[in-house]
């Protein structure tokens, strides 16, 4: 059991990794620079060091569950903390896709549909992951 869920954390941790790469799209695909360009310095600087942050978590969370997968299945309770936060943290990032986010103003077209579509799959599949390894490190050993 525990070999088959550091397979899904790895891939997890791999989908995360490819999120980031894809990440790096977003600013230009929703047109980002225009859109602070009338923000306050500060405002706008704060804007790009939360951006920044976000990248910056899952591209931890990537590394740490691509290559760090055997810790974060060992079945102790620092595993079942940390699974447990990534849990949540997805969870409430499909939370706010759904019920905060207003995407009146997206982009149109079968691409910005699809990625979205995908984007949500791949917070869901995260969030059943880690969700199952954190009920699994919780069991313990």
């Amino acid at each position: 059991m525990r070999d088959t869920l550091e397979v899904l954390v790895i891939a997890a941790g791999v989908g995360q990794l490819i999120l980031c790469g894809a990440s790096l799209a977003i600013p230009r695909v929703l047109g980002w620079r225009r859109q602070v360009k009338g923000l306050r310095p500060l405002t706008r600087q704060v804007f790009w060091t939360y951006a920044a942050y976000i990248w910056g978590t899952h591209l931890a969370f990537g590394l740490l569950s691509t290559f760090g997968a055997d810790l974060l299945v060992a079945g102790s309770r620092l595993a079942g903390c940390v699974t447990g936060f990534i849990t949540v943290y997805w969870l409430a990032r499909i939370g706010i896709q759904f019920f905060y986010f207003d995407t009146t103003g997206l982009p149109t077209g079968a691409g910005i549909r699809f990625a979205e579509a995908g984007l949500v799959l791949l917070f869901i599949l995260l969030t059943l992951v880690y969700g199952f390894a954190t009920v699994t490190n919780l069991a313990g050993p």
